[in-house]
């Protein structure tokens, strides 16, 4: 036992050391990044899966403060805000207030604002949970960020590492650090299984450039001689080269100006996209390519984020994968707060705030509630069982009514022994009668007079029956006052308290000296949970008021028809004519 014991402890210390089981509630701030692949953002006609997006963090969408300064405590989860995603950051400058990071998105759906992740950020205990190797899907070969510090190196799992890198660190690149290069400076690659570029299974090139001129220059080149598959931009053009084939765009490359280039091979055709647009197609025959792969030969200008899969990407995705990494991305927003776990922190800031006087009276609210709803709960009760029994007596007091007038009679005593009628102001009301008119046949029979009802008898029975229905009002009013003063009571009792609150609130201020609105709001806001309470207690009793007024009236109208119908029928079978 002991040893399971310890096992259990262990296993549960290593599930809280991984980044992906802690849960969105251990982060003390968050935001919600919603997506929108309708025509009012960027349009995207196919569902898109497993896609890196780029998010990109500035003053004016994140509080860099809020954050441990390398950013560990970054973390992204689904739109449920429980399912953790996978990350990595590219670059994080706390002092410039400047951060790229990649998210894995599971599935971005087309034509939708319906998409959304949660970011979370505050958690001084958090350590790093960057995975680059999981935000880039088994399908990339190579990612090529052009921002470690200690060469170029490859993002994903395959650890393609540049053996060869004679290109100038840019900083001011499309995403963060970008590389530069000068007609004889390039990037190399060593050959690799993966990196092998097969045509039956097609593959994808994506990248960012900044071509300086539009002179002939390579900016991929996979392998050497016969077999070597080479992706230039010739007089602006790009083009694709196998062996004596080529493939050409319908587009131009502007110089000087960052443009986002994919190139998809499937089918023996290649598709050009320019900023994630189609940009032509064009059949180019070709088998495998292998060896070395050269980046920037002969270019003369800039690269940022290379990519290669071997895999063909949909058009969706080079659209949205390409949309995602556009400065302020119309696809990719950030909402104001954190969409629908702001209800919770609101929740939470009011009740920090509210002061003493405001519980107290919250706490006389919330006594005054419990009252009502007992109240409302045992009359409903109460009022319903009075109308499903009066419904039931009436039904065997239409079938029966003479028989049953005779005191004694079958009809009469069976009542006692039905369950339907029990608790019926109606069978009271019966009851009563017939007691009365039983007394009085009893007197007389002792005297020798025939039974028989005299006017003055039929008026003290009205007089008992009267009786009778006051006190049955008695007990369907009892409890009634109680949603009165809830009513009348409760918002004028919150309103002291919120009055209370807000007094205390500027008076904190006046003290302080501080005037901003963070300091007035939570206040203000605390305060008004006193009426808020007030108002939560007088809604609920107004309505169930109203209804029970209603059904009270209604039962009463019967009593006092049926004590009418009870009578006029007695005196008229046993008059004293």
């Amino acid at each position: 036992m002991k040893l399971m014991k310890h096992g259990f402890s262990a296993l549960l210390a290593c599930a809280l050391l991984v980044p992906g089981w802690a849960s969105a509630d251990d982060w003390e701030h968050g935001k919600k990044l919603s997506f929108d692949t309708t025509n009012t953002g960027v349009e995207v006609d196919q569902d898109v899966s497993q896609l890196p997006v780029l998010v990109r963090l500035h003053s004016g969408n994140f509080k860099f403060s809020e954050a441990k300064p390398d950013g560990s405590d970054l973390r992204f989860f689904a739109a449920d805000n429980k399912t953790a995603l996978p990350h990595h950051i590219e670059s994080f400058d706390a002092t410039n207030e400047l951060a790229m990071v990649w998210v894995k998105l599971p599935k971005l759906k087309a034509k939708s604002k319906s998409d959304s992740l949660m970011m979370r950020w505050g958690n001084k205990k958090a350590t790093s949970a960057d995975d680059s190797k999981s935000v880039f899907d088994d399908g990339h070969t190579l990612v090529l960020n052009f921002s470690d510090a200690d060469g170029v190196k490859d993002a994903t799992g395959n650890t393609n590492h540049a053996r060869e890198s004679s290109g100038v660190a840019v900083a001011a690149g499309p995403i963060g650090s970008a590389m530069g290069f000068n007609g004889a400076t390039r990037v190399v690659v060593p050959a690799a299984p993966s990196l092998v570029l097969k045509p039956a299974t097609g593959w994808t090139m994506t990248t960012w450039v900044k071509p300086n001129s539009v002179d002939k220059a390579s900016l991929l080149t996979v392998g050497s001689g016969a077999n070597a598959l080479s992706v230039d931009v010739v007089a602006g053009t790009p083009t694709v080269r196998f062996g004596s084939g080529t493939a050409a765009s319908n587009a131009k490359l502007q110089p000087g100006v960052w443009q986002h280039l994919a190139l998809v091979y499937a089918g023996g055709k290649v598709q050009f996209f320019v900023n994630g647009n189609a940009a032509g197609e064009a059949a180019l025959n070709m088998t495998d390519a292998s060896g070395d792969v050269v980046v920037g030969s002969g270019l003369r200008g800039e690269l940022d984020a290379m990519t290669l899969a071997n895999v063909p990407r949909s058009p969706a995705f080079i659209k949205a994968f390409a949309s995602s990494q556009v400065g302020d991305s119309l696809m990719l927003g950030f909402a104001d707060d954190e969409g629908g776990e702001a209800e919770v922190a609101y929740f939470a800031i009011l009740i920090g705030a509210v002061t003493i006087d405001g519980w107290v009276v919250i706490a006389l609210l919330g006594v005054m509630l419990i009252l009502s709803v007992w109240v409302m709960v045992t009359k409903t009760q109460m009022l319903m069982k009075f109308d499903k029994s009066n419904q039931a007596f009436l039904a065997y007091y239409k079938e029966h009514a003479v028989r049953m007038l005779q005191p004694g009679s079958a009809e009469g005593l069976a009542l006692k022994t039905m369950d339907s009628v029990q608790g019926s102001p109606l069978l009271e009301a019966f009851e009563q009668g017939m007691q009365e008119i039983e007394s009085r046949f009893q007197l007389q029979a002792e005297k020798g007079a025939a039974h028989a009802l005299s006017g003055p008898a039929v008026d003290s029975i009205r007089a008992t029956l009267d009786a009778l229905m006051l006190r049955v009002n008695q007990r369907l009013n009892s409890g009634i006052v109680l949603l009165t003063i809830a009513i009348s009571g409760g918002p004028f009792l919150g309103l002291l308290g919120t009055v209370v609150g807000v007094m205390i609130t500027f008076a904190a201020i006046a003290a302080a000296g501080d005037v901003n609105v963070n300091a007035i709001a939570p206040g203000i806001a605390a305060a008004l949970v006193a009426t808020v309470a007030g108002l939560a207690v007088a809604i609920p009793a107004l309505f169930a008021y109203n209804w029970f007024a209603i059904k009270i009236k209604n039962i009463s109208s019967d009593l006092a028809v049926f004590s009418d119908e009870f009578l006029t029928r007695s005196a008229e079978l046993h008059n004293d004519h």
